[in-house]
């Protein structure tokens, strides 16, 4: 009897010496998720692309950013949609009032329309700003030697600011057919000293590309001239986190005391030309000089 009793506890038949089942596994049968709930395979998590800019707040208003979807929807805003965004941006940013007087003496032509989607090509950027020079561009953004009395060591005739160094190098590789013959200047902090910029805007330079911190820095020691400048781009594109160069914090402030000292004189008279580079939500902005004016 004991033998007996001694091959059913120690068998494969699944209960104990008092008949009990038994919760040791054969490694043979080792448990599955379908066979034992306490067993569950984990959950695979859907690899799915999340639109971040949907969520996104607007840091200075509190309401969202205008997603892709949302932009693809609307026209490229117009030359007096643009400068109503960008002048109430400007007065809002620096906690100032524009009189009336000081309004109309900005125009509408010193915004440079580019021809561009909900998400401009970067690859199209060269192309555009080379029809906006007109048959001179060759002469101002293509050659590469300096001419005593006329062309400025380092003076660009044109100047994109962005909001990083890698956004920097992500709007260069539009310029690149511009640039074969006199090499962009990259005017950020990134593993670039500021004496080897330096050293490099003493030689001609057509076009400049950077952000405001830097691109001040070189201007105040007067590395950077400004005697060619006709058109500074400025670049509207917004990060993963929703961030543009007019929202993004301390390059926003750096931007605008760039843009107070040494560019906004020139535009109202009329000497200096911008271009929005990028979509902008004009949906809960001022629309237009004339309700500029209301304010």
């Amino acid at each position: 009897m004991g033998s007996r009793r001694s091959a059913a506890g120690g068998g494969g038949g699944g209960r104990d010496g008092g008949g009990r089942k038994s919760s040791r596994f054969s490694p043979k049968n080792p448990p599955s998720s379908q066979s034992n709930p306490r067993f569950k395979k984990p959950k695979q998590k859907k690899k799915q692309l999340q639109k971040k800019t949907d969520r996104n707040v607007d840091v200075d208003r509190g309401e969202p950013m205008p997603s892709s979807e949302d932009m693809a929807g609307q026209s490229p805003a117009s030359a007096s949609e643009q400068l109503g965004f960008f002048l109430a941006q400007y007065q809002s940013a620096n906690g100032i009032h524009l009189s009336s007087l000081e309004l109309d003496s900005i125009r509408d032509t010193c915004i440079l329309e580019l021809s561009q989607g909900p998400e401009p090509d970067v690859n199209t950027l060269g192309k555009q700003i080379k029809a906006s020079f007109g048959p001179s561009w060759k002469g101002v953004l293509y050659e590469g030697t300096l001419d005593q009395g006329k062309i400025d060591p380092g003076s660009p005739a044109v100047i994109a600011i962005t909001a990083s160094a890698i956004r920097t190098i992500e709007l260069l590789r539009g310029f690149r057919s511009l640039t074969t013959e006199c090499h962009a200047a990259k005017l950020f902090s990134k593993h670039i000293k500021i004496e080897e910029q330096v050293a490099m805007l003493k030689n001609r330079v057509n076009i400049a590309c950077g952000t405001p911190n830097r691109i001040k820095k070189l201007i105040d020691i007067e590395a950077l001239g400004l005697s060619r400048l006709s058109v500074i781009l400025l670049d509207m594109h917004t990060d993963v986190k929703g961030y543009s160069l007019l929202t993004l914090p301390q390059v926003r402030d750096e931007f605008w005391d760039l843009y107070k000292n040494y560019f906004h004189d020139r535009v109202v008279k009329g000497n200096l030309r911008m271009c929005l580079f990028g979509p902008i939500n004009i949906k809960n902005e001022t629309k237009g000089k004339s309700r500029v004016h209301d304010e």
